[in-house]
């Protein structure tokens, strides 16, 4: 079990560092166009109202939300909360964000089909990524002495396939929305160009966090797969 912990530790330090250091770029991208006023002085969250009146939109609520960097769209209660320093705020990284959470509401009244697939797989996820991992070192310990540990690992394999198929559907979802916002954010010219430069750069970087997301998870995956199939 040694070499398999081992080879686990080093993809989960990898990524982890990777995702540490994109993290951290995101934050300085986010604290340095925070700088940048809009010079039609409106706030993340008049932004975001203007967005979803803009695209007929009107039973979706903005509202403010504690913490930074903890702006979502719940499709579930149809919320777009934005994270205190987005709420109020007047400034570039304020309207990228916004605007971005906007994006996944109008993907939302759209119909758009990989946040559809996103919304049903969590169910499924928040019940496996609890017992993935286990079921998968309990079925190697158990191939050490019973052709019952194989099929077991499998399963924990099958169940931690579900997170990283969640990690590749999220990727279009995300895209798709900065997407929408940056056209958006443009076509109704709600930006000057420096403005908008800074938004796109810093939805450039927060879509990198859930690429090296992905990625980790499809390693980590393959790396299971390959020591549970090197012991069957």
């Amino acid at each position: 079990m040694l070499g398999f912990d081992m080879g686990y530790i080093i993809i989960a330090a990898v990524f982890g560092g990777l995702s540490m250091l994109i993290s951290g770029r995101l934050k300085s991208k986010f604290k340095k166009y925070s700088k940048v006023q809009l010079r039609n002085g409106m706030s993340g969250a008049e932004i975001a109202e203007k967005m979803l009146a803009d695209h007929g939109i009107r039973d979706v609520q903005v509202i403010s939300t504690p913490g930074m960097l903890t702006d979502h769209y719940n499709p579930a209660n149809k919320t777009v909360n934005l994270s205190e320093g987005v709420f109020a705020q007047r400034n570039a990284s304020a309207a990228a964000v916004a605007a971005h959470e906007v994006g996944h509401a109008v993907q939302h009244a759209t119909a758009y089909q990989w946040l559809g697939m996103r919304s049903k797989l969590v169910p499924i996820l928040n019940i496996t990524s609890k017992f993935s991992m286990w079921v998968i070192f309990g079925g190697l310990m158990l191939m050490q002495t019973t052709a019952i540990g194989g099929p077991i690992a499998w399963v924990g394999v099958g169940l931690y396939g579900i997170g990283t198929l969640f990690s590749f559907v999220t990727l279009p979802v995300e895209y798709d929305a900065s997407n929408r916002a940056l056209a958006w954010l443009k076509n109704k010219n709600m930006v000057s160009q420096e403005e908008y430069a800074g938004a796109e750069d810093a939805l450039k970087w927060a879509a990198r966090t859930y690429l090296v997301a992905a990625i980790g998870a499809l390693a980590t995956l393959l790396y299971f797969a390959m020591k549970v199939a090197s012991r069957d």
